[in-house]
């Protein structure tokens, strides 16, 4: 079954380009709207979506206010010229977000975790700690904690002792290396951007340059990690910027 699609962008060349995308990667395309009201008035009619994309600044109900009120609903894809709106987006629990002009590569990439569920994925895991577990323990005063994996934007090592970063704070893990959450994880392809840092994928929001030259990772709760030399061409592949 092809992923069924409506999207939403007052702008039509691009409106119309996403379209022609989205067809081209093999989606049903149920609806190009201009704005919020046109979203709403179409959704009450019924219709069943697998994804929303919308653009942030809109006529009328803006992109984050749709997303706010369809809490609910299908997964939301932000596109916008806007990168600056990228961790809000992700505060408001965008599934993903794509900087116009889109490419093809990296639509793909978002296509591909949306037909894999992993962007409609509502439901919390239970409790269990075996294999094929995303959920971990961390340490919390005389006992542990399970924290789940897709919470944490980043790893970092001190004293060969391994924290995992969540909302803006840090947990203990009982880990003394990367290679040992490499190793709990075999599935998820981490990025390395130091010899003591590593980062979750699907938590990066985007790169910016600094004034030496090097590059930053963007990550949400307003993070900012400078990346080494060697990762950053990495990072603009795997990324797709």
């Amino acid at each position: 079954m092809p992923l069924r699609i409506a999207l939403v962008d007052d702008e039509p060349v691009a409106r119309m380009r996403l379209g022609r995308l989205l067809r081209e990667a093999g989606c049903e395309v149920l609806a190009e709207l201009e704005d919020g009201h046109q979203l709403l008035s179409w959704l009450r009619e019924g219709h069943k979506l697998d994804a929303l994309f919308l653009d942030i600044a809109l006529p009328g109900p803006s992109g984050m206010e749709l997303l706010a009120e369809l809490r609910d609903g299908p997964p939301v894809i932000f596109v916008t010229s806007n990168a600056e709106h990228a961790v809000a987006a992700f505060e408001h629990q965008a599934s993903d977000y794509l900087v116009k002009p889109v490419t093809a590569d990296r639509l793909a990439k978002t296509l591909a975790r949306l037909e894999g569920g992993e962007a409609r994925k509502t439901e919390v895991p239970g409790p269990t700690t075996g294999a094929g577990s995303t959920r971990f323990p961390v340490k919390a005063g005389d006992g542990k904690l399970l924290l789940e994996l897709k919470r944490v934007a980043y790893f970092e090592v001190i004293d060969q002792v391994v924290w995992a970063w969540a909302g803006g704070k840090k947990f203990r893990c009982t880990w003394t290396s990367l290679s040992d959450v490499e190793t709990a994880f075999p599935n998820v392809d981490f990025l390395r951007i130091q010899r003591n840092l590593m980062l979750r994928p699907e938590a990066v929001l985007g790169l910016r340059t600094l004034p030496t030259g090097r590059k930053a990772v963007l990550l949400p709760d307003g993070i900012e990690l400078e990346a080494s030399r060697n990762a950053a061409h990495h990072l603009k592949e795997r990324l797709g910027l």
